[in-house]
């Protein structure tokens, strides 16, 4: 059994999801794992991880629309507004999708469905450092 490790750094340039498919897939099959689990973290509570559908666009300006919606920046609601409106409103939206996934790796490739791609969804408006820290396990 082998493994590997890694921080994947996204330059978040606003409130969007950010297809980090590429990078991790690349980092995956230079792992040199033929044959294992992939999981993906990320250090942030005010930015999130998914895997959505990276085929229409649409989808990820449906997705932000819906959670504009569920999580409206500056909602009375709130109370923690130390770092502006878009703050209380990330932290909800963190805890309505993922910090971490795990992805079978098969063949040194990241198995994912034919239309699936892995977003960083980045939750505050000003831009942002992001860490995801990469670990697969394998043979």
């Amino acid at each position: 059994m082998r493994q590997s490790h890694e921080t994947l750094n996204i330059n978040a340039q606003g409130r969007r999801l950010y297809d980090i498919t590429p990078q991790v897939a690349q980092w995956v099959e230079q792992s040199g794992i033929q044959s294992g689990l992939l999981t993906l973290y990320i250090q942030h509570t005010s930015a999130s991880l998914l895997i959505n559908e990276n085929y229409d666009r649409d989808v990820l300006v449906d997705m932000e629309a819906f959670f504009n919606r569920i999580a409206p920046d500056g909602d009375e609601l709130f109370i923690h507004t130390v770092e502006g409106p878009d703050d209380m409103p990330a932290h909800v939206r963190t805890a309505l999708t993922q910090t971490s996934l795990s992805i079978p790796v098969i063949n040194s490739k990241v198995a994912l469905g034919q239309w699936q791609g892995i977003f960083l969804f980045e939750h505050r408006h000003q831009p942002a450092r992001r860490r995801v820290l990469m670990h697969v396990i394998g043979e």
